[in-house]
C-alpha cells in the first residue's frame, strides 16, 4: 500500500502543510541545486498523492453521513427532523467515522502539542490547567530525544509541582515539540535561517513565556533540572535534600509544629490541639554561565543539541555544590552551613579546640528522635579520614565499615561528602570550623526553577576585535535554597581561640 494511503484525514493535513513549507523554501533559493531539483520533483509528486487521498477521505466522509442521516430518517417519526451529523443520530461533527477514527479524547492528544483545537473562551482558568496538563503529560511520552529516565522525571515534575493554571505544562508544551527542539537545534548550531515556518512559529510560541530578558528556552527534555532529576546530582547535599520546583521568584512551604495529643475521657470536649502553622520561603536567585565552542565542534549539529543538555547540566551541578553549602542568601542560595550559624543548632566539642570520638556520640544523642530516623551526615572527606583515626585498633570507636566504605556509614547512617566545607581546623590559628552536620536533610529545601535560558553568540572576537573561530552559549537560570526547619540540624563547630 503506497505510504499516502495510510495516513488518516489529519496526517494527511499535516503533510500537505509540511510539503507545502518545504516547497516554499526551496522556491526562495536563486540556483537550485541537482539534488534540490530532485526534492521538488519527489515533493509536487508525493503532495499530488497525499491531496487525493484527502478528497477521497472526504467524499467517504460526506457519503457516510448521507447514509447515517436517511437510515436514521427512515426510522425516526415522521415529526422529527434529523440533521445528519447531528446528537440524534448516535454520532457528532467531532466524532467523523472516517475522518477521525479515534475517539474525541485519543484524537486531542494525538498530536498534544496542538493547542489550537484547546475550548478557552468558556472554561475557567483551573479547566484550562488541567487540559494543559494532561496534554503535557502526553507530550512526555512522545518528545524525541528522551530517554526513560528523562520521561520519568518530567512525568513527576509535572504531576508534583505544577500550579492551577498548568504554568509548567504550559512551558513544557511550548518547548518539546518537534518543532521546537528542531529550530533550537538549528540555533545552537548556527543554521537559524535554515528554519522552516512551523519551527519559527514554535520559537515565537516559547519565547512568549520567556523573561523580557531574550535568549531562548531550553527545550523541556533537555532543561538541566530534568535532567540532574533524572541521572542523579554528582553534588551530594542535593542528593539529601528536599528538592522542589519554582513557578515564581519564591518557593512557599508550609511547615507545623507538633499537634498537641491528650488523654480523653469519653464524651469530654477535644482541647485546643491545632499546630501552630508557618510558612517558610525560598527565594530563587538567577546565575549565569558563558560556553564558548569552536564552529568545527558545532558542525555536527545532532551532536551538539544532544549533548549541549548534558554539557549545562554538569555546569549548573558543578556550580551549585559550594552555594548549597556556605552560599550567604544575598543574590545566592543559603547555604546549610550559613543557616546554622549562630543558632541553637550550633554546638561546640566536649573538650575545647579538640575533635574526638565523643563528640560524634554527643552529636547523634542531641538530635530529635524524630529527625535522627532520617539523618544524615555532611563533612568533608578529610574530616571523615580523621574519624578513621579515631581508633586504629579495632575498640568499641572503630567506624562501622571501614575498610569497604562501600556505602560510607557513621554510626550506621550515610556520610555524604562536601568538599566546600572545612577539611580541618588548626588549634594554633583563632577561628571557626564547621566541620560536622548531622541531620534530616529533607528540612534543607532546593528550590529549582524550570526553564534554563540561552543566549547563542555567532562570533567570539580576540582582543583585536578579529573572530576566534568560535561561537559562544550565554546561559542563565534561577534557583535557591535554604533551610525551613534548624531544629533537624546538629552542627559542630571546632572553634580555636590563640
Amino acid at each position: 500500500m503506497p505510504k499516502a494511503l495510510q495516513l488518516s484525514h489529519g496526517q494527511a493535513v499535516i503533510r500537505l502543510r509540511e510539503i507545502r513549507a518545504r516547497l516554499e523554501e526551496l522556491e526562495k533559493r536563486d540556483n537550485l541545486s541537482e539534488e534540490d531539483e530532485r526534492d521538488f520533483n519527489e515533493l509536487t509528486t508525493e503532495f499530488a498523492e497525499v491531496d487525493d487521498h484527502r478528497r477521497q477521505l472526504e467524499r467517504r466522509s460526506a457519503l457516510e453521513r448521507v447514509r447515517a442521516a436517511t437510515q436514521d430518517t427512515e426510522r425516526a417519526p415522521a415529526s422529527v427532523a434529523v440533521m445528519p451529523g447531528s446528537a440524534a443520530t448516535g454520532r457528532s461533527y467531532d466524532a467523523d467515522p472516517v475522518l477521525n477514527p479515534d475517539s474525541v479524547e485519543d484524537r486531542r492528544f494525538r498530536n498534544p502539542w496542538d493547542l489550537g483545537e484547546m475550548r478557552t473562551f468558556d472554561r475557567s482558568p483551573e479547566q484550562v490547567g488541567q487540559e494543559l496538563k494532561a496534554r503535557a503529560l502526553a507530550a512526555v511520552e512522545k518528545m524525541a530525544a528522551a530517554n526513560d529516565p528523562i520521561r520519568s522525571a518530567a512525568t513527576n515534575i509535572i504531576e508534583s509541582f505544577d500550579d492551577k493554571r498548568g504554568t509548567i505544562a504550559r512551558m513544557c508544551l511550548a518547548t518539546s515539540s518537534p518543532e521546537y527542539l528542531r529550530a533550537w537545534s538549528k540555533l545552537a548550531g548556527g543554521r537559524a535561517h535554515m528554519m522552516s515556518p512551523e519551527e519559527q512559529k514554535a520559537l515565537e510560541r516559547a519565547m512568549s513565556l520567556a523573561d523580557a530578558d531574550g535568549g531562548y528556552l531550553v527545550p523541556f527534555q533537555l532543561d538541566p533540572t530534568v535532567i540532574i532529576t533524572s541521572n542523579g546530582s554528582r553534588n551530594q547535599i542535593r542528593q539529601a535534600a528536599r528538592q522542589v520546583v519554582a513557578t515564581g521568584d519564591v518557593w512557599h512551604g508550609v511547615s507545623a509544629g507538633a499537634v498537641q495529643w491528650r488523654w480523653a475521657d469519653e464524651e469530654s470536649e477535644a482541647g485546643d490541639n491545632a499546630p501552630a502553622f508557618g510558612q517558610p520561603t525560598v527565594p530563587v536567585h538567577k546565575a549565569d554561565g558563558f560556553v564558548p565552542i569552536s564552529i568545527e565542534a558545532m558542525s555536527d549539529a545532532e551532536n551538539v543539541t544532544m549533548e549541549v543538555g548534558r554539557l549545562l547540566a554538569f555546569g549548573k551541578d558543578t556550580h551549585e555544590a559550594a552555594g548549597f553549602i556556605n552560599g550567604t542568601g544575598v543574590k545566592q542560595p543559603t547555604g546549610v552551613v550559613t543557616a546554622l550559624t549562630g543558632t541553637a543548632s550550633e554546638i561546640a566539642p566536649a573538650t575545647a579546640e579538640t575533635f574526638e570520638s565523643a563528640d560524634i556520640y554527643a552529636m547523634d544523642g542531641s538530635l530529635p528522635a524524630r529527625y535522627r530516623a532520617n539523618a544524615s551526615w555532611m563533612a568533608n572527606r578529610n574530616i571523615y579520614n580523621l574519624v578513621r583515626q579515631f581508633d586504629t585498633q579495632g575498640g568499641a570507636d572503630l567506624w562501622e565499615r571501614i575498610g569497604a566504605d562501600v556505602p560510607a556509614l557513621l554510626m550506621g547512617r550515610p556520610a555524604l561528602e562536601a568538599e566546600d566545607m572545612d577539611s580541618g581546623f588548626n588549634p594554633a590559628a583563632a577561628g571557626n570550623n564547621r566541620i560536622l552536620i548531622l541531620g534530616d536533610f529533607e528540612n534543607y529545601v532546593i528550590a529549582d526553577r524550570i526553564g534554563m535560558t540561552v543566549e547563542f553568540i555567532p562570533h567570539l572576537v580576540g582582543a583585536n576585535r578579529r573572530p576566534t573561530g568560535q561561537r559562544g552559549w550565554y546561559a542563565w537560570y534561577r534557583v535557591g535554597a535554604d533551610s525551613v526547619n534548624d531544629a533537624a540540624f546538629r552542627m559542630l563547630n571546632v572553634a580555636t581561640a590563640v
